[in-house]
């Protein structure tokens, strides 16, 4: 393996700018990530897409990114950590300069599945990296300031993305990040310890082309299922053909490979199980409000960009929040810290469910700090949980399936939100607009119709654009409600798991 010098040969101002190297790494992989969730709004109306084509930015860039995680090893064995670090960071700061400059709704989506794909292997090496470049006794410390990267990316993204969106454009907030990918790339290059000579170590191909072709082909179902009448299109049919038989390649050839891509025979192990399961929830849950909250504030309730980042930053305030309590529900029963936030998680959905179009802006940064608490009180819990039980030999290959699962939750969840949301806006703008009628004598009734008027085309107009707020309004509601049921039954597998005792031999 390609792995760093041993931290006792490092000097300790050499440690910390690697640590300060890779965490700008890290932060600025966050920041691409999420920093399109403020500008959905104004993407939609400059590339002329839907709703749901517009989300194709966000599902699609988290799809790439989860699928090309669980090839960050081989890569790191074959060509080594500093190489393939340095060339994810570059690669994913040009991408990043093309989405600003796309000119059409496709090239954007391809730009982005680059921008994800490229940079997948930025943070499980950036992880390695400060673990290895630390002694042993300094891990916790170190491993908390590298966690902080997760939610200070959600911090800085979605607000300077969205005030440069409204002073300027939507491209400038990708450009943005330019200058600092090229910062990374120099810290890494100038910090980092050489490579040691790549070892070819065997890749299960086979495996990894039947997922990836399983899961890209599932995605495509639901992103472009309800636009397409589902199985009554020929593509539709096609895709869910192919996903079915790429999935059934990937399991039958796990269950008798020698050295599969992924051992499914880890599912054996209760906890572990469950973890996957409890971790596909956390990533249905984490990234859909952010994704779902800009669209509908801008498109149907009249706020500014500036404004739309600054509600999706405080949710990282909320993280830092999160992670901080932690320090004192981890000292308790890792089920009880995962039901709490899980149950958190449930009441910040229920609490979306009752907005309205007039909602007013401390209500959505409350609720934004809630569902970042949330969200940082359930992931060290559930990572220890899912892991306690586990062989500390197959801590590696497990952990890249725990990974590839959150972010397949992200994406898939994602595309079902939009398509409910979609799909209850045609229904009930329909029935809508069927009221909306000369005929329908409760409207002459005194003081029902107010301000509002048949008589003139003008007026037909601003009540057919009422109709469709309220009927888009209707369709998040029930978005937020699949938010809230997702959370809702992670409580329930929460209470299936084993709770604390001594862990089984090989763990340390």
């Amino acid at each position: 393996m390609s792995d760093p010098p041993e931290s006792e040969e490092l000097p300790v101002l050499r440690r910390i700018l690697i640590l300060a190297a890779v965490v700008l790494c890290s932060t600025l992989y966050a920041t691409t990530l999420l920093v399109a969730s403020t500008l959905l709004p104004q993407m939609q109306g400059s590339l002329a897409a839907t709703p749901d084509e517009i989300a194709w930015t966000t599902t699609f860039n988290i799809l790439a990114t989860a699928i090309a995680t669980p090839t960050s090893g081989f890569l790191a064995a074959r060509f080594g950590r500093k190489r393939v670090l340095l060339a994810s960071v570059i690669g994913a700061t040009l991408a990043t300069w093309l989405c600003g400059g796309a000119e059409s709704l496709e090239a954007l989506v391809l730009w982005r599945i680059l921008q994800g794909g490229i940079g997948a292997p930025v943070v499980p090496l950036a992880n390695a990296i400060v673990l290895d470049s630390f002694p042993r006794r300094q891990r916790g410390m170190v491993s908390s300031i590298f966690g902080m990267t997760v939610v200070l990316g959600p911090v800085i993204g979605p607000v300077f993305g969205g005030m440069l969106a409204e002073a300027y454009n939507w491209r400038w907030a990708f450009y943005m990040i330019v200058p600092a990918g090229a910062v990374a790339a120099l810290a890494v290059q100038f910090t980092l310890p050489p490579d040691r000579p790549g070892e070819r170590v065997p890749m299960d191909w086979t495996g990894f082309l039947a997922l990836a072709t399983a899961i890209a082909c599932v995605q495509l179902v639901f992103s472009r299922g309800q636009r397409l009448d589902w199985f009554e299109s020929p593509e539709i049919v096609i895709e869910a053909g192919l996903a079915a038989l790429a999935f059934w390649v990937f399991v039958a050839h796990s269950l008798t490979a020698e050295r599969p891509f992924l051992n499914l025979r880890l599912l054996l192990d209760r906890n572990y199980a469950l973890g996957l399961g409890l971790v596909t929830i956390y990533g249905m849950v984490n990234f859909t409000p952010i994704v779902l909250l800009p669209t509908l504030l801008q498109s149907h309730a009249g706020y500014p960009d500036s404004i739309i980042g600054q509600i999706v930053g405080y949710r990282g305030i909320g993280g830092v929040i999160g992670f901080g309590s932690t320090l004192l529900i981890g000292r308790l029963d890792p089920r009880l810290g995962m039901a709490i936030g899980f149950g958190l998680m449930a009441v910040s959905g229920l609490w979306l469910m009752q907005l309205d179009l007039n909602v007013d802006l401390n209500t959505l940064l409350l609720n934004a700090v809630l569902q970042g608490v949330a969200t940082g009180v359930i992931w060290v819990p559930l990572t220890v949980l899912t892991f306690r039980t586990l062989d500390s030999r197959t801590t590696a290959e497990a952990m890249s399936l725990f990974h590839l699962l959150r972010n397949i939750g992200s994406s898939l969840f994602i595309a079902v939100s939009v398509t409910e949301i979609v799909r209850s806006t045609a229904a009930n703008y329909s029935r809508m607009t069927e009221l909306l009628s000369p005929y329908n004598r409760l409207l002459g009734l005194p003081g029902v119709m107010g301000g509002w008027t048949m008589e003139t085309p003008q007026g037909l107009a601003r009540l057919a654009r009422e109709a469709e707020r309220q009927a888009a309004m209707i369709g998040y509601l029930n978005a937020f409600g699949l938010t809230m049921a997702a959370s809702a039954a992670a409580i329930l597998l929460v209470l299936l798991a084993r709770g604390p005792g001594p862990p089984p031999t090989g763990r340390p």
